[in-house]
């Protein structure tokens, strides 16, 4: 297939499926689209069949970004290494489509890399260099997969490639460097952020993408049960407290705040976070990103915004005591405080505050509610494997019996055992659910909660 035959079957909205032997179009697509690209021997072998523009275009993209397309002009680029010196006369793009025809093989293996990422639903690609060779790998529903292993000589200049494209020093090789790109693949917006760090076989970079389409999930979508999104939604109702979202890096904490984020966005409610990194632009919230190099860190940003007259605090991550403690403050003062913390259960947040130097009393006077998650990777169809992810959750409710062991400095696994027996499910519990639902199995609830498990 040929960047024509791609052109016309995203212009005329149409491609064929092969393992089906039919021919896939649209009721917009005219009938001299179809025969334009089609030949009558075609029309022999294949059937035609009616689908809708989303589907077609999701074909196009297979048929075109396939693995094999990676490991040709991999194979083509190494086979031609002068080539590669094409790439220091490229400028970096700026929100530009990716563009698969350019003449340095280089740029057409990242561009043809971030495609093919985006197409399995990547959230991150790995760029791992070794002795001999290279690794790329993707993160595909939490876990890492190798997709292709360039030579060395090809994976500096690979390197080299990306942090132009995000605007980072290509000569600065000691220090790590963090940067930023848009592109649009078709339709498709997406933020990329890029981390370089130096290891003793050369610059190691993680690409994690934030695909816009993830954008505006409400509550409803993230997989709660009735039951824990009913609760949950309460304790985000009251005009003010903490809620704290915990779990490890790569858990969904962010899209729970920010779908809580949309399920309070209103005119009559003056929304303002915090973050590091601002992931997703949203309409109606006022959002500052953190920055540590100029003295812009999360402290000082709270601060500034508590003259901003807020209603409601979106936190990215509480990470040191002086940020806990202007956290606990804006709630006394009457304003509803949403943040993340790293802990692995939700009675484990109380401790970890206490670790920060809040006091009990403080603690069990400002604390509504404690969200514990996971992501598990649900069954396809035929329940031999897995596609997409969804959560698990964990909901410690403060109710006027769980703060009172708070405010005695409770051990933390005495407080998980009577939120228990309060009702709390717990992460186990959640995950078990899905399993009878068939939505995933017990392996995978295993494999996200073990740590959980042994430490409780």
């Amino acid at each position: 297939m040929n960047s024509e035959d791609i052109e016309n079957f995203m212009m005329w909205k149409v491609v064929p499926c092969r393992d089906k032997r039919e021919i896939w179009f649209t009721l917009e697509s005219p009938p001299w689209g179809v025969a334009s690209v089609f030949s009558v021997e075609d029309y022999r072998k294949f059937s035609l069949v009616v689908k809708n523009q989303d589907e077609v275009q999701k074909k196009i993209k297979e048929e075109f970004y396939s693995k094999a397309t990676v490991s040709e002009i991999i194979g083509h680029a190494e086979g031609q290494e002068k080539l590669i010196g094409l790439l220091e006369d490229k400028p970096p793009p700026t929100d530009e489509d990716l563009n698969f025809e350019d003449d340095a093989p280089v740029i057409r293996i990242i561009n043809t890399f971030i495609a093919n990422a985006l197409l399995k639903e990547s959230s991150d690609i790995h760029f791992e260099p070794y002795e001999k060779d290279s690794i790329v790998r993707f993160r595909i529903d939490g876990v890492l997969q190798d997709v292709a292993r360039p030579m060395r000589a090809l994976y500096s200049a690979l390197v080299s490639r990306i942090k132009i494209m995000a605007h980072l020093d290509i000569a600065e090789r000691r220090l790590p460097q963090d940067g930023r790109m848009k592109i649009r693949l078709n339709d498709r917006e997406v933020d990329i952020r890029v981390s370089t760090l130096p290891t003793g076989s050369g610059e190691r970079v993680v690409m994690r993408l934030l695909d816009k389409r993830n954008l505006g999930m409400k509550l409803d979508d993230l997989g709660m049960s009735q039951e824990i999104k009913n609760k949950f939604v309460n304790c985000i109702d009251k005009p003010n407290g903490i809620i704290l979202v915990t779990g490890p890096t790569g858990s969904g904490k962010t899209t729970t705040l920010y779908a809580s984020l949309e399920k309070l966005n209103a005119q009559d409610r003056n929304i303002m976070t915090v973050e590091d990194p601002i992931e997703y632009d949203i309409k109606g919230i006022s959002q500052t990103q953190v920055l540590p190099r100029i003295g812009l860190d999360f402290s000082n940003v709270l601060r500034a915004i508590l003259r901003q007259d807020p209603d409601v605090i979106m936190i990215g991550e509480i990470r040191d005591t002086e940020t806990a403690r202007i956290a606990v403050q804006a709630s006394l003062t009457g304003h509803l405080v949403l943040a993340t913390l790293h802990t692995n259960d939700a009675a484990s947040a109380v401790v970890r505050l206490r670790d920060m130097g809040i006091e009990p009393y403080l603690i069990s006077s400002t604390l509504n509610a404690v969200l514990a998650q996971r992501l598990v990777r649900k069954l396809c169809k035929n329940g031999n494997s897995y596609k997409g992810r969804t959560g698990i959750y964990e909901l410690l409710e403060i109710n006027d019996t769980v703060r009172e062991l708070i405010k005695k400095n409770t051990d933390n696994n005495v407080l998980r055992r009577k939120a228990i027996t309060l009702g709390m499910k717990t992460l186990i519990d959640d995950g078990n659910r899905l399993v009878d639902l068939s939505i995933t199995d017990e392996e995978e609830v295993a494999r996200v909660t073990l740590l959980t498990e042994d430490e409780n």
